[in-house]
């Protein structure tokens, strides 16, 4: 076959990349429109939108991505290694890399594998450069080789991004997000999640085979070995034409390609690019609330939110004439448990009968919904009682240390504080929040490796943390102090793995439900091993969900993705029973402390919930959508500056959401009240 001489290699890659992105593009959207997650009831414009502005959102963002081939197109060329600004390049380079291997790397606080992966790049490329400058003959070769594994990685990255926004997609109902940035940082815990739950080997296989072909194409009747050396004519010409392109895109993708609105978030979601998603999520992990949301007067704000939170200059002050009971508490914050898996909740496949039973002998908070579709969102609700933060949970940020938390009420009662994890802590800035709230933190590592029954790349199963969690509260109750510990459970997370003959389940063992049988298996073993120790009278145990197990729906908030079972646990002490009072995750140790009898000087939003004076509300966020459910009445702050409101009708077990055409002012003001005070008083 003849071959076609190529004389610069970016002018022939760009288009080839283009098209690639815009068949990928089009594909990736063709999966997401027929998944069973999606769906689909939208109009013609929606149509119009998925097609149209999808094509261009592929487009804009193809052409941002080329920035780092022409990076590399930059580095092709053998002017930078003539003398001497070739040896003062290396001498500069070789500074560099010594001061981050050896000194200072900024990846150090994430963790994990990241440190090591980018301290081996950076060898790597130092050693290639030092080859090339010192023999200088196999510069030819060497580009050549580099120019194929360049196209060769571009088509990996491009397949590997289309499969994994499917997967995604199939996860969570959404483009990628900032949970999918997490999921880049946390390369050891996800990773691992990933090779457990899916068959990598041939997966990744399929990838290299179609990246291969996909190269083969593009260059199986062109001669490229001479076309990584641009002239710096050619050179120039591309960085103005990149860079106006790149400015053009950029300027489209963050300012217009969401502003075509759409009653349904799904038909949103498909026509976005979800690699730009991704970038936006990682550049805004917190959102500067007054730029970004509706805000009212900051004094009006404030004095709504002190009548609605009965306070008074940002302070309720409890008191009670009985003295307090300073029982033990155990806070068990289950993962991912919605509550349409209980019975009470309209399961039938009996998967919760431990829960079920335990229902029974406590009192239920039949209406209580998470303040988010993450663990750190939880986690925030029930640490510091605040309705959620724009942008990423507080339990990802620095600078909390003198917020007001259940810790700071429980230490000045004479509680011992800890946090109990069997995973690392380090993940999701874990171990840092509960650390700056005044809990010791127990983790995997501090388990005896011995007694472990059975952990995968998360961590250890739940019956590990619940041995290890009445280990310590015998050590505790011996030191004579009330104590306070707050669990965090795992199993229930794929890849759904368990110790094997606790359960029986019939059909795929590795699966939600099946995970949720053992964990509902293992908080039954754990109150009945409980029961029978000392301390267990005197014991209250608050068992919840951290969020929901899937958040997707057809409106951005759908109130039954957040619907969450919450029950507290005391024989002898709380009577049992139903509450039907709409509530929230940041309710539940307010209410607590108050059946306790803690007279203290409150800053948590956070009401008691059996209060014949609570008003009736609920709190729930995405990372940019603010809800607040009030009356019937759902209200959403989103960027930019934008309100919708949704007339909430209950059907069931299922909600109803109408768009409101006319503004419902109180609901509105309320939202704004709670929301706005709550992000400024983080700023």
């Amino acid at each position: 076959m003849k071959k076609y001489k190529v004389s610069d290699w970016f002018w022939f890659f760009a288009p080839r990349f283009m098209c690639l992105a815009l068949v990928l593009g089009l594909l990736v959207r063709i999966a997401l429109v027929f998944h069973p997650v999606t769906v689909v009831d939208w109009g013609i414009w929606d149509w119009v939108k998925i097609v149209v502005l999808g094509i261009l959102n592929d487009v804009a963002f193809s052409i941002i991505a080329l920035v780092p081939a022409f990076i590399v197109y930059t580095f092709l060329t053998d002017d930078k290694y003539k003398k001497p600004w070739g040896w003062a390049f290396y001498g500069l380079f070789t500074l560099l890399t010594a001061y981050i291997l050896f000194f200072n790397d900024i990846t150090d606080e994430y963790g994990g594998p990241m440190p090591r992966i980018v301290n081996g790049i950076l060898a790597f490329l130092w050693v290639c450069f030092t080859i090339k400058l010192l023999v200088p003959g196999i510069r030819k070769g060497w580009r050549r080789v580099a120019i194929y594994i360049v196209m060769l990685l571009y088509a990996i990255a491009a397949i590997t991004i289309a499969i994994s926004e499917v997967v995604f997609w199939s996860e969570f109902g959404v483009r990628f997000n900032f949970i999918a940035v997490d999921y880049l940082v946390y390369t050891n815990e996800v990773v691992g999640n990933i090779i457990e739950s899916y068959p990598m080997v041939p997966m990744v296989l399929g990838m290299l085979i179609v990246s291969g072909a996909v190269v083969w194409l593009m260059t199986r009747d062109k001669d490229i070995r001479d076309s990584g050396n641009p002239s710096w004519r050619n050179w120039a010409v591309t960085l103005v034409l990149l860079a106006a392109g790149c400015a053009a895109a950029g300027g489209w993708l963050h300012l217009g390609y969401r502003n075509f609105g759409g009653k349904n978030t799904f038909a949103t979601q498909i026509q976005e690019n979800g690699c730009w998603d991704f970038l936006e999520a990682f550049s805004s992990s917190e959102l500067d609330y007054e730029q970004f949301y509706p805000m009212i007067d900051s004094a009006d704000a404030t004095a709504l939110k002190d009548r609605l939170c009965g306070m008074e200059d940002g302070v309720r002050k409890i008191r009670h004439e009985q003295a307090p009971l300073r029982k033990n508490i155990v806070l068990i914050t289950i993962e991912s448990l919605s509550a349409d898996f209980l019975t009470r909740y309209g399961c039938e496949d009996g998967i919760t009968p431990c829960l079920d039973t335990l229902m029974e002998k406590s009192l239920v908070f039949d209406n209580l919904f998470a303040t988010g579709n993450r663990t750190v969102r939880g986690l925030e609700a029930v640490t510091l009682s605040l309705p959620p933060s724009s942008g990423e949970s507080l339990v990802k940020r620095s600078g909390i240390e003198d917020f007001f938390s259940t810790g700071k009420v429980l230490r000045d009662n004479g509680y011992t504080t800890s946090f109990l994890y069997g995973g690392d802590s380090y993940f999701d800035n874990m171990g840092a929040f509960f650390s700056s709230c005044g809990y010791d933190i127990i983790d995997k590592g501090d388990y005896d490796p011995d007694a472990i029954a059975f952990s995968n790349i998360w961590g250890t199963s739940d019956e590990d943390s619940y041995r290890e969690a009445l280990s310590r509260f015998d050590a505790f109750h011996a030191e004579g102090k009330p104590f306070f510990t707050h669990i965090m459970t795992i199993s229930n997370h794929r890849p759904y793995t368990y110790p094997e003959g606790r359960i029986t389940y019939e059909g795929n063992p590795m699966s939600r439900r099946a995970a949720v049988k053992y964990t509902d298996w293992a908080i039954g073993d754990f109150i009945a091993k409980a029961s029978q120790k000392p301390w267990f009278s005197e014991t209250v145990f608050v068992i919840l969900a951290d969020h929901c197990a899937s958040s997707a729906g057809k409106t951005t908030l759908p109130l039954e993705g957040y619907h969450i079972p919450a029950l507290i646990y005391s024989p002898g002490f709380i009577q049992p029973g139903y509450v039907d009072k709409v509530c929230s995750q940041i309710d539940l140790m307010p209410t607590l402390f108050n059946l306790l009898r803690f007279s203290y000087d409150s800053k948590f939003y956070g009401c008691d919930i059996l209060s014949p004076d609570f008003k009736e509300r609920a709190f729930m966020a995405t990372y940019q959508d603010l809800g607040y459910y009030s009356g019937n009445v759902l209200t959403v702050l989103s960027p930019v500056r934008k309100v919708r409101q949704s007339l909430v009708e209950k059907d069931g077990r299922s909600y109803k959401e109408t768009l409101l055409e006319k503004t419902e002012e109180t609901a509105l003001k309320e939202a704004q009240a709670y929301y706005q005070s709550a992000n400024l008083q983080y700023n």
